[in-house]
């Protein structure tokens, strides 16, 4: 494997959700340390699953890895993370000011936007040589999917450039004050990620049209900042032989073949491994020891029969209920790479085909719904939020509202102000907001970012309607935040996205709980791409479809309401014919 030669200090995995990454980046940490370095392994998704894979609780301290010595793994928690950093800021300064002061910092503290910059800093931290990290020949990342990872490495030269032109009246003032003290450590952490000797990126995708396009403006992003020296590594691309054995694996083979012939030109300049579809899933040490071993994976034993043939849900009928209601939010959330896009895309083709007014939005910045319909249909209208525009439209706001009374020099301030990072945060959470208004006269379907980006911006919401109840404790107007529009089921209904698999289902069993504790309650689970629904004969298809009936079987007798499931199709569901045909196949499960 190219990607293994001459490793730097800093090694990072990134990509769309759902390519493998973590898997990429745990059987790398094993590797590395059964041949004696000694490993950390960080991950920065603030949905990660890095203590499942291993079968360790691991969470926001180093924990050693007992079963493999000399590794030892970090899962920065932005949770955690920031109740650190608040404790560090209103820590000296409790009992010396007055209870009241105190409160009013903590209350400046308790946003999302703390959050974000609680978990930058403690991502920093480790970019820079101290105690922390002398310890270790290799510190591995295994990042959250593209959109949060190129905002999180964008954020050092960000915060150091706008430490750099000093700070004003800042809207985040408070999570500000910890920062000016970092000023030194995020210069040398955009040293450390813009340095070929010391960091390496390595983007993963598969061998799918998305993902590629994906990789490559990733590599556009962060080449753009410095990080220079970047591989690519294909991840479970279907073998010659196994795309002879039937007619779905001879269409996914050729599918495959496709993308990779059309891999766009930035990418083809890259060292490039590719490796080969397994036919087990990836948890455990044998099998993370075996991901990276490029003869292919053998099936030891014939696969059992499979169960007698039964009819699943499709998605198209999980639509004929949605649409008896006429209106109302549909969310579709989940980890990176089950689908969401396409599945979201489906829903929204399905209502519009019935008649009904629909609005198809994303909140993923990473997220191509155009790519995806590959036309238009009557009464479906499309946009995305994309975190730059909106920005620059809050900023415009600001500065014609709360600027247009300013003079020069406060003028000034709040420009300065509002070049803070912290600004997107803000401008996001309000076009979120605008969208789920909207759901109150049509319907509005919306693909979510993956599940950690998601929860950052559930946390904003929530951080908005806390502010908002304080303020209105003592009045009697009536009002209504966002948060309490996701919280009524008769006007949100989230459906949980997952595939067939061990770790996808876990994560969405851990998203469900996360959903619940903010009081919202998901509405029904969807599985995608589903090897046991579409029957395949390939031996190594045949047992990754064995391998999933348990798993389907946990999802409906374990934590699903109502349940769904879209088989694996033949034809890419791009378009709105394949996408319709997407909806209303009716899977078929042995």
């Amino acid at each position: 494997m190219q990607f293994l030669d001459q490793l730097p200090h800093f090694v990072f995995f990134t990509g769309k959700g759902g390519v493998g990454k973590t898997s990429l980046a745990c059987a790398t940490a094993v590797q590395l340390a059964d041949a004696g370095q000694r490993v950390l392994l960080v991950s920065t998704d603030p949905a990660s699953n890095v203590g499942q894979v291993f079968g360790v609780s691991i969470g926001n301290q180093i924990t050693a890895i007992p079963a493999v010595p000399g590794l030892a793994a970090l899962e920065i928690d932005p949770q955690a993370a920031a109740a650190v950093y608040r404790e560090r800021i209103v820590g000296p300064v409790r009992g010396v000011l007055p209870d009241s002061v105190v409160r009013g910092i903590e209350e400046q503290l308790s946003g999302a936007c703390t959050t974000e910059i609680a978990a930058f800093d403690e991502f920093t931290a480790l970019l820079v040589a101290s105690a922390l990290t002398a310890d270790y020949d290799q510190i591995i990342f295994d990042t959250a999917p593209t959109g949060h990872t190129i905002r999180l490495l964008q954020l050092p030269g960000a915060w150091s450039g706008f430490l750099e032109a000093g700070k004003g009246d800042a809207s985040c003032l408070g999570p500000l004050a910890g920062l000016e003290k970092q000023r030194h450590q995020y210069q040398a952490a955009v040293a450390a990620l813009a340095d070929p000797l010391r960091t390496r990126l390595v983007l993963v995708a598969r061998a799918q049209p998305a993902t590629l396009r994906e990789a490559s403006r990733t590599h556009e992003e962060l080449a753009a900042i410095g990080l220079s020296q970047q591989y690519l590594v294909v991840n479970g691309v279907l073998p010659d032989s196994e795309a002879r054995q039937d007619a779905l694996a001879m269409a996914l083979g050729a599918r495959e073949h496709a993308a990779l012939e059309a891999m766009p030109a930035n990418l083809r300049a890259l060292p490039l491994d590719q490796i080969a579809l397994k036919p087990f899933n990836l948890v455990g040490l044998d099998a993370l020891r075996q991901l990276l071993n490029p003869a292919p994976a053998s099936l030891d034993a014939p696969v059992p029969a499979l169960p007698p043939a039964r009819v699943l849900p499709s998605l198209a009928s999980l639509v004929d209920e949605l649409a008896q209601d006429g209106h109302g939010l549909i969310m579709l959330m989940g980890k990176g790479g089950v689908g969401k896009t396409t599945l979201a895309a489906a829903v929204a083709v399905e209502l519009a085909q019935r008649g009904l007014p629909v609005h198809l939005t994303t909140s993923d910045p990473a997220a191509h719904l155009a790519e995806t319909l590959e036309g238009s249909l009557a009464g479906l209208t499309v946009s995305r939020i994309d975190p730059h525009a909106e920005t620059e439209r809050y900023r415009q706001h600001v500065l014609a509202t709360k600027g247009a009374q300013l003079d020069a020099q406060g003028r000034a301030l709040l420009e300065e102000d509002l070049r803070s990072p912290c600004t997107e945060e803000i401008a996001v959470f309000q076009a979120f907001s605008r969208i789920i208004r909207e759901a109150g006269r049509k319907f509005v379907v919306m693909d979510t970012a993956p599940t950690g980006h998601t929860l950052l911006l559930l946390d904003a919401t929530g951080a908005y309607h806390r502010d908002i109840t304080r303020q209105m404790a003592h009045s009697h107007a009536h009002y209504t935040t966002p948060m309490m529009q996701l919280q009524d089921p008769a006007q949100t209904k989230v459906l949980i996205v997952t595939l067939a698999e061990t770790t996808p289902v876990l994560e969405a069993a851990n998203l469900q709980a996360d959903l619940r504790r903010a009081g919202i309650e998901p509405w029904a689970w969807v599985v995608n791409n589903s090897l046991a629904a579409s029957q395949p004969t390939s031996p190594l298809l045949r047992q990754r479809a064995w391998n999933e009936q348990q798993e389907i079987e946990r999802v409906a007798s374990l934590h699903a309401k109502r349940l769904a499931v879209a088989p694996l199709m033949a034809a890419e569901p791009v378009g709105v014919a394949r996408l319709l045909e997407l909806a209303e196949a009716r899977p078929v499960q042995r």
